[in-house]
């Protein structure tokens, strides 16, 4: 994003161009003009109007990148990713369901969601995971101080070697942010670097969620006044909306300070939970997904899908579906990724024994029971959406839920 400073504070090019065309109507309307350009003004002599390209399409990119795999101790997952109405698709991701060796037991996943460009996100999806075995501290034994000691370790070392790449590229304007998981036998690792957010279903309920890392957390923006920078527009510099990413290297210049003191902090905040054998799901999805749609609607909708559907691609594609249709209604209509995990395949299940009429009607009750805990006013369109899904023929029942993991 193109922008310029005026006094202390670096406005957005959109917003100059806003101030622009707001000066241009009020001085219409006090000339009795009907906006625009004030009757009979010209723009000056080279006067270069600013357009600024829109980051959305006019038609949304519907096509969908699906992948699923499962690991031999039990874990299931899929991934879906749609560009929708974002001018280009940035995002990443990395699923790895066996890491082998002493490390059979463990299984990595990862979305990166870049901005300024894909390439840092890319190289980040491809990198990270190195960077953290190298560390040594993951080992059969299983230690969460040492695991959270290699997963910090290995985000700084990934940044250090992006750096020398992106200077050499050209990406200095790039960053991604990154939300991941680790999975042990016994603790589940969550890992994030900036807004993207994972959340753990356990027993029907939201157990855990990431906190995202804005520039207007109190935290955070302590740290970024410290650094030199300033918040405004509730980005950094007016620009960044991030506090935490990879990359973003023009805001990590400040001298005699470490690279989890700049403006922008590599350093990933880690937290641990042990495993139950009530864990249900657990979710990684970029912002795209949780602007539209809170951690309890999510919680519950892939709740009630996981009861009905054994496919986990199709629950994917309908939570991006979802994503989709509600930000198409606010017209704010980002693209987006999400990746669902299932820790045993016992969270999804056929229903062999019941036939079609049958399962709609399982299948509306659950709907509507859904319904009648949401804010009716609220959630206009997550009820207009689940209710006309309701309506669709299933075709899940001829799939076979076993999947070879051999």
């Amino acid at each position: 994003m193109r922008t310029a400073r005026k006094g202390s504070v670096e406005m957005p090019a959109f917003v100059r161009q806003l101030v622009k065309e707001t000066e241009k109507r009020v001085s219409s309307f006090f000339k009795g003009g009907r906006g625009g350009a004030a009757e009979g003004e010209q723009p000056g002599k080279g006067e270069k109007e600013e357009v600024i390209p829109s980051p959305y399409l006019d038609r949304p990119v519907l096509d969908k990148l699906m992948e699923e795999g499962c690991a031999r101790w039990g874990l299931t997952y899929a991934l879906g990713s749609m560009q929708g109405w974002r001018a280009n698709m940035e995002d990443f991701h990395n699923c790895v369901p066996q890491l082998g060796g002493e490390l059979a037991d463990w299984s990595f996943f990862a979305v990166f969601d870049g901005h300024a460009g894909s390439m840092v996100a890319q190289y980040c999806s491809q990198h990270l995971l190195g960077h953290i075995l190298a560390t040594g501290g993951m080992g059969p034994e299983d230690d969460p101080e040492k695991v959270k000691g290699a997963i910090i370790e290995g985000f700084l070392q990934t940044d250090k070697h992006l750096h020398s790449v992106a200077r050499r590229e050209g990406w200095e304007r790039g960053g991604t942010t990154v939300v991941a998981t680790l999975i042990s036998p016994y603790y589940i690792y969550f890992t994030n670097c900036g807004d993207s957010r994972a959340m753990l279903c356990r027993s029907g309920q939201v157990c855990f969620s990431t906190e995202d890392h804005k520039p207007y957390s109190p935290l955070e923006k302590e740290r970024i006044e410290s650094a030199g920078g300033s918040v405004s527009f509730q980005r950094i510099n007016g620009s960044l909306a991030v506090s935490r990413a990879l990359g973003d290297f023009s805001y990590k210049g400040a001298e005699n300070r470490t690279p989890s003191q700049q403006m922008v902090s590599p350093e990933p905040e880690v937290c641990v939970v042990e495993r139950s054998p009530a864990d249900e799901f657990l979710v990684l999805a970029c912002d795209g997904v949780w602007d539209t749609i809170s951690n309890e609607e999510l919680c519950a909708f892939i709740h009630n899908r996981l009861r009905v559907c054994t496919d986990l691609r199709d629950v994917c594609s309908q939570v991006i579906d979802l994503c989709l249709y509600k930000r198409f209604t606010m017209s704010c209509v980002p693209g987006g990724k999400s990746l669902t995990c299932c820790p045993s395949s016992q969270s999804s299940r056929p229903l062999p024994s019941l036939g079609y009429h049958q399962v709609e009607a399982y299948r509306a009750k659950e709907i509507a029971s859904f319904l009648l805990t949401t804010n009716k006013e609220r959630h206009t369109n997550l009820r207009y959406q689940m209710a006309w899904e309701a309506l669709e023929k299933l075709d899940f029942l001829s799939k076979d839920p076993q999947r070879d993991c051999n």
